[in-house]
């Protein structure tokens, strides 16, 4: 049994004369320590299959299923990164990373344990008691993949989390989460427009056309990890998915 299971998925919105399709007849088996990648033009739909995925949004056709059991709203087994880092201005790194455990039964020993854990795992450490206001973008979602990952989720969910950020320091992050996916061993799907990072980090590259948006092909990446951007391989196979997508 695949870990993750889309069957024929039909998302709809509605509109004063007829409803509007995002999603058509999606289908797609993931595999626990999976990397996906998703990517498409504008409004194909690829961040409203990741809210499915999330429990965000249970007004669908078909199902999702996650270790066989469905998906029917929001759960901590299943972390979600937005390109906003969303942290709260008032609390510390330490304290936004400790959000994502205050509905767990754990000891404040525990807590305390896995919060210094992730925030030295995302590279921070030092700043445990900086506020928002005092950190980079690229700072703010390291933090924001600490929150992501502290209460071990099952899954990571992942919507342009890189998008906002400069080019050097999107660069050092893809590099980052290659890093963290290879040391977590945990599920990711990731929803970007950059072709060439969906292609870096993937294990396999989930291409959609337009809307309505349907799976156009999935091209796996077989080049080990690490890896380096360099490799000519990644670079055929960018170009590969550029040319699903254009054409």
């Amino acid at each position: 049994m695949s870990f993750l299971t889309i069957h024929n998925v039909n998302k709809h919105f509605p509109q004063e004369n007829k409803p509007l399709t995002v999603l058509n007849q999606i289908d797609l088996e993931i595999q626990q320590g999976e990397f996906i990648s998703i990517v498409g033009s504008s409004g194909c739909g690829k961040s409203t299959l990741l809210r499915l995925i999330a429990g965000l949004d249970r007004e669908y056709e078909g199902e999702i299923r996650l270790n066989g059991q469905p998906v029917q709203g929001p759960d901590l087994k299943r972390g979600l990164i937005f390109q906003e880092h969303r942290l709260l201005p008032w609390l510390t790194v330490s304290e936004n990373v400790g959000l994502a455990l205050e509905e767990t039964a754990l000891s404040p020993a525990e807590k305390k344990k896995l919060i210094q854990d992730h925030i030295e795992l995302v590279g921070l450490k030092g700043f445990e008691k900086s506020y928002p206001h005092q950190l980079s973008g690229g700072m703010s979602q390291r933090v924001a993949i600490a929150r992501g990952l502290v209460n071990k989720p099952d899954i990571l969910l992942l919507d342009e989390p890189f998008g906002a950020l400069d080019a050097i320091t999107r660069d050092i992050l893809q590099k980052e989460l290659q890093r963290i996916w290879e040391k977590e061993k945990i599920t990711m799907i990731l929803v970007t427009h950059d072709i060439e990072e969906a292609v870096f980090l993937g294990d396999r590259v989930v291409v959609m056309s337009a809307r309505p948006g349907k799976i156009k092909r999935i091209i796996p990446i077989d080049v080990a990890h690490p890896r380096q951007k360099e490799n000519a391989q990644l670079f055929n196979l960018r170009n590969q998915a550029i040319s699903n997508l254009t054409h």
